[in-house]
């Protein structure tokens, strides 16, 4: 890499006037990422295994335990409640203690509780043990988002986020049919059914990644050994350039006050309600189509979860080309709302229901890390820790009202198809708020990144 030292002090600039300096940015940003994503990919990985895990067990934790589907719904939405209750306070917490810190104890103690699942036998248990793993977890997405807006400039923030989403559609990519092979060989091993052995598997290893988020990970950029001075300096200059300028949104109260940022919310609600649907729902679809080998079940489940990396990665890159980020959401909600209508309508017919979750994956997936790059555009300090979790908390709502509407309207029809319509029509409001109902702050292009 060509000295750093060549570009000059940033802070001898203006902050509009910090040249961009194509490659030798590009160099910094890539070391940056090398370091610190993988760690941060596997725990995100791991965050989303309980969301495949618990979708994966229904079928054998029903016929153990005797649940309904209503009963399954309500313990999926009770997870999400202690999640919400506990998001804000966890990521102001974050900001004071340090993302190092507060990250290693989420995945320690929720890593913990997920293995403890193995001792449910009642409803009650369940339902106790799902609030209790929401509230370990709550704050973990939101952190870990607030971390990034710490050491990558805003007109990197696609692709970076798009590669920490990639992390969630492989674990249902990679999870999905490690789930079915579980189910179908580990099942009886130690006297332990399968559904034990998803639980165990998705949470000890939290506890390990624990221990190395401690060891790894670097609460600022100025205490990165693997930076020179010069870098820091540059990079530090880069991050905060790049931050939004006006006042309102530097506290949690200013950024509730922010115009858009109640809109957001409400925009991320709806975008959960879809995403909620599709972890939950998609290995029932597939088994209500006629297919019933788990293994099978897997390697079909994992198909939106292939189409969602790919697409997020392409939207990802390209939203940075070009600096638009509200339009590349609300296309793939519509991609989204078309998946969910397709696969009503193909709810027989295997094949064409496996295009549908594509589509809808593509969709789904791919839209949650393009919509992260918005609340950055508003939010900076305690505003964006207390903000970005305040915004994942009302989207989070959604994972209360999706699987408990699903299960109660198949408890009642006998078909999930009038759900999916539902959601499907929910996605195609969510893409016209997202191009109508914003203001003109979110309305603006970001700088585009160099090439």
């Amino acid at each position: 890499m060509s000295d750093i030292s060549a570009l000059g002090n940033p802070r001898d600039h203006e902050a509009g006037q910090i040249p961009e300096t194509g490659q030798e940015t590009h160099s910094i940003i890539r070391k940056v990422a090398v370091r610190l994503m993988p760690l941060i990919m596997i725990c995100y990985l791991f965050a989303f295994f309980d969301r495949i895990n618990i979708s994966f067990a229904k079928f054998q934790l029903q016929h153990d335990l005797g649940f309904t589907d209503t009963a399954y719904g309500l313990g999926a939405s009770l997870f999400v409640i202690g999640y919400v209750l506990f998001e804000v306070p966890g990521n102001m917490l974050l900001y004071k203690v340090g993302a190092r810190r507060w990250i290693a104890r989420i995945m320690i103690s929720w890593g913990l509780a997920t293995a403890a699942m193995v001792f449910v036998h009642t409803e009650w248990q369940f339902y106790g043990l799902r609030f209790l793993i929401g509230a370990m977890e709550a704050g973990f997405a939101p952190g870990v988002l607030y971390y990034l807006t710490l050491w990558f400039p805003a007109s990197y923030r696609g692709r970076i986020t798009s590669l920490l989403f990639l992390a969630s559609a492989f674990s249902g990519l990679v999870g999905a049919p490690l789930s079915g092979l579980v189910l179908a060989h580990l099942s009886g091993t130690w006297g332990l059914p399968g559904w034990h052995w998803l639980f165990l598997l998705g949470g000890l290893p939290c506890v390990l990644l624990g221990v190395l988020v401690l060891k790894v990970l670097k609460d600022r950029i100025e205490d990165a050994p693997w930076l020179s001075g010069a870098e820091k300096q540059y990079l530090s200059a880069r991050v905060a350039q790049q931050q939004p300028h006006h006042t309102g949104g530097h506290s949690l109260g200013g950024a509730i006050r922010t115009p858009g940022f109640l809109m957001l919310g409400l925009i991320y609600f709806l975008i959960q309600v879809a995403s909620y649907g599709l972890n939950f729902w998609a290995p029932h679809l597939i088994h209500a189509a006629g297919t019933q080998n788990p293994t099978v079940i897997g390697l079909l489940t994992a198909v939106p979860y292939l189409c969602g990396a790919i697409c997020m990665v392409v939207v990802g890159r390209m939203s940075d080309a070009t600096g638009e980020r509200r339009k590349f959401v609300c296309g793939l909600l519509v991609m989204a709302a078309i998946g969910f209508f397709a696969a009503g309508y193909f709810d027989r017919q295997t094949t064409w229901l496996i295009v549908a979750l594509g589509v809808m994956g593509a969709g789904v997936v791919a839209s949650i890390p393009a919509f992260w790059a918005l609340p950055p555009k508003l939010l900076t300090g305690a505003g964006a820790a207390g903000g970005i979790a305040l915004i994942n908390t009302l989207g989070q709502l959604g994972g209360i009202v999706s699987p408990v509407m699903v299960g109660r309207i198949r408890d009642l029809t006998g078909s999930t198809t009038p759900a999916l319509y539902v959601i499907g029509a929910t996605s195609l409001v969510c893409a016209l708020l997202v191009l109508y109902g914003v203001p003109a702050t979110l309305r603006s292009k970001d700088h585009p990144a160099s090439r």
